[in-house]
């Protein structure tokens, strides 16, 4: 049995962390979205206020072409003489001509003002509008991320759920597949799946100390750092080995990777394990050209103490190891006696063997 080292610890409160609430990832998104959302409600308020802006430059620009063009007009048709008694007596230097030069040069200046800030208010009102498009599309991809974190949260909770009770019969792909999506690198992803398909290694450890700091109301690493300085003194070399590590150093040593193989296969193996029935099965199958995934879909084989026997027989007819491999029911279906026999049959029915397919035995 491995210990609980500080490693194992640390990835273990990683994937702990990731079936909770406050799952890193989860909370990454609601920091993300608190964002988008301030960022929306502010682009919201900018773009009523330069939508606003821009309207009233347009009534501006409209009112300063109208109105100038109409006070040109009456200043021309005003004749200063006819208003010279009120004029002199008020001291008034009425000059219509002079006024009229002076809106002339000056309305067209102060129109091109009012045009260029009504182009930089258009300007930034696009970019607030890209902004503001922005942060809608981020919350819009974050609810789909969300949901799809939730999901995968859900899947990794089941998996849980199902070593802790030790019912988990999931394959290694699905567990590293689903980790990838975590963000898990590769080495972490295959150290994760084997905690969850042997649970009994480290989980089951794990998670009677995360129960025990609940309780004692102590932190979890204060609860784990207790038990380390427990287990300092033991060497964990002289420990000895369970069956099932064996097994798995065996298959090792053969050239397996043993988290190809679920934990109910791994203990139909060990119900009927021979170590030297499995040797001499693997061993024979790797000189005849027949890969080692054979075993991997067909565990039984690896302790068929015929499997040896029954490959020779279907040779002895004509079969090569690739038909073999492409068929292993035919193996893991009969011993070799009713083998002998189906092949007899085909004979004494003037059927040649060797040309009687093998999903057909």
């Amino acid at each position: 049995m491995k210990m609980l080292t500080a490693e194992i610890t640390n990835l273990l409160d990683k994937l702990y962390n990731l079936r909770g609430e406050d799952s890193v990832i989860l909370t990454k998104m609601a920091s993300e979205k608190e964002v988008a959302s301030e960022t929306k409600e502010r682009t919201t308020n900018e773009k009523a206020e330069l939508q606003e802006k821009i309207a009233n430059l347009t009534e501006e620009l409209e009112l300063l072409a109208s109105e100038g063009k109409k006070l040109v007009e009456v200043l021309s048709q005003i004749n200063p003489e006819d208003f010279k008694t009120v004029l002199d007596k008020l001291h008034i230097n009425f000059n219509p001509s002079k006024i009229s030069e002076e809106v002339n040069s000056l309305l067209p200046e102060t129109i091109e003002k009012v045009e260029e800030e009504q182009r930089v208010a258009k300007e930034k009102l696009v970019n607030v509008e890209a902004e503001m498009n922005e942060a809608i599309a981020t919350i819009e991809e974050l609810a789909i991320r969300r949901d799809e974190a939730l999901a995968n949260q859900t899947r990794l909770n089941e998996y849980f759920d199902l070593a802790l009770n030790g019912n988990i019969n999931i394959t290694r792909d699905s567990i590293t597949s689903l980790l990838e999506k975590f963000d898990f690198t590769e080495d972490e992803s295959r150290e994760a799946a084997k905690i969850l398909m042997f649970p009994e290694d480290a989980l089951y450890e794990y998670e009677e100390k995360l129960k025990n700091a609940e309780q004692s109301g102590k932190s979890i690493s204060e609860v784990f750092q207790e038990a380390k300085e427990g287990i300092d003194e033991k060497v964990e070399e002289n420990e000895p080995a369970s069956p099932r590590d064996e097994l798995i150093n065996l298959l090792t040593e053969l050239g397996f990777d043993y988290l190809d193989f679920t934990s109910n296969d791994l203990e139909k193996i060990l119900a009927n394990y021979n170590q030297a029935t499995l040797r001499k099965n693997v061993e024979f199958a790797k000189s005849n050209g027949l890969k080692l995934d054979l075993f991997v879909e067909n565990v039984a084989l690896l302790y068929d103490k015929e499997f040896e026997s029954k490959v020779n027989k279907l040779m002895e007819i004509g079969k090569d190891a690739f038909d073999v491999y492409l068929n292993p029911d035919v193996l893991v279906k009969h011993n070799k006696k009713s083998l002998d026999n189906v092949i007899d049959t085909f004979k004494n029915s003037g059927l040649d063997p060797k040309i009687v397919p093998l999903m057909a035995y």
